[in-house]
């Protein structure tokens, strides 16, 4: 399967958000009467989005506020939250510096030792609010964090890399043997991140509760422009999807799917779901409202890497609260606010009463979808032409 690409060469066509459309079917239900929850381990969460692991994006405060809206956010075990006792101090630091400065002072930043005890401070700060506390690590501090995560009274531990696979090789450190770990654990271990059918079935094997998909798609992150790896997002959740439904069928076990990175408006978040998402991860949105620490900046993980960053400082701006951002009012004509608004509206246009049906609708390739009919938004910025 693919196009010639050169002698002996064939390359597998593949699609992003921009270049398909949902298409209405022949019943539209009531936006206010569609369910747009999903579960981990049979846990239900009302909202179908969590804020990326980004020192930009989650802190403790911004945890509890989106747990208090019924939303996850994942907080760094990696970044500055763990590394430093004032963590402000270093934000508005970074808020601060020029584009020039950005990546090298990021990088700075980060030579600060982990502090294992502000790993359970910070997980205690959430959990006294009285909301869900998720966390996430790489692979090679796994072992030692979820220990100490799981112990501070964590609900959900995230294993991430920018490349997963159960079959991991490394002369320098010890490999994190995945099915072990989650078989160890005693709360909810999703993993992540992977592209294809194949790597998605293998770490659904591994017994987590749920899987990461998408490598390089995040406003700021340069993975791809770096390392030249990736597949578009809109192929990605189909693939992994499937290799979800496989899974099922065989076992009669459920993984949710999460795609990570990518969306910016409301769109976006409803093709994910239509493509076979459960859920979806999202960063740059949630580093635009006034409750996010980077203050209107927004860095990817990787940016701070010592050697070879593949991540970059981007400023987004502040638009709006979380609230606005979730579920509005939206005082913004880009599809950026009221997502959950947008998702539910979707669904009801589509016909689908829950997720489970959006991911049944039918989806044609479109890439005239984005600029159809709108040379006035364009030639004026506005709306779908900003």
């Amino acid at each position: 399967m693919g196009e010639w690409i050169g002698i002996d060469r064939t390359a597998r066509r593949c699609y992003g958000f921009d270049e398909i459309a949902l298409v209405p079917g022949r019943v539209t239900i009531n936006p206010g009467e569609v369910d747009l929850s999903w579960y981990i381990d049979k846990k239900r969460y009302k909202v179908p989005i969590l804020a990326a692991a980004m020192d930009g994006v989650v802190d403790v405060e911004f945890a509890i506020a989106m747990g208090k809206l019924g939303g996850l956010a994942v907080l760094n075990l990696e970044g500055i939250q763990t590394r430093y006792e004032n963590p402000e101090v270093v934000l508005k630091k970074i808020a601060k510096s020029t584009p020039e400065e950005a990546t090298k002072l990021v990088q700075s930043i980060y030579n600060e030792p982990i502090k294992e005890r502000l790993i359970s401070k910070r997980i205690a700060q959430i959990k006294k609010a009285g909301v869900p506390a998720i966390v996430s690590s790489i692979p090679q501090r796994a072992e030692r964090f979820g220990a100490i995560s799981q112990e501070a009274g964590c609900d959900i531990f995230i294993v991430q890399s920018t490349v997963s696979t159960v079959k991991h090789i490394s002369s320098q450190y010890k490999v994190l043997n995945i099915k072990k770990f989650c078989s160890k654990m005693r709360i909810p271990v999703i993993v992540g991140n992977c592209v294809t059918y194949d790597v998605a079935l293998d770490l659904l094997k591994t017994g987590c509760s749920g899987l990461l998909v998408g490598i390089g798609p995040g406003a700021a992150c340069t993975t791809r422009g770096v390392l030249g790896i990736g597949v578009p997002q809109v192929t990605t959740t189909v693939d992994c999807a499937a290799a979800r439904n496989f899974f099922y069928k065989k076992t009669k076990r459920y993984v949710p799917i999460i795609t990570d990175g990518g969306m910016s408006k409301g769109g976006d978040v409803c093709k994910a779901f239509a493509c076979g998402a459960d859920a979806v991860m999202i960063g740059s949105a949630f580093a635009r409202t006034k409750e996010a620490p980077g203050k209107g900046y927004h860095w990817g993980m990787a940016t701070p890497h010592p050697n070879l960053p593949r991540g970059t400082r981007i400023y987004v701006g502040t638009t709006g609260t979380l609230k606005e951002i979730l579920f509005g009012p939206a005082k913004l004509d880009d599809g950026s606010q009221n997502l959950m608004g947008a998702i539910a509206t979707s669904m009801g246009n589509l016909g689908s009463k829950n997720i489970d049906d959006f991911h049944k609708v039918e989806i044609i390739i479109a890439p005239s979808i984005q600029s159809e009919g709108k040379v006035f938004q364009v030639s004026q910025k506005v709306g779908m032409g900003k």
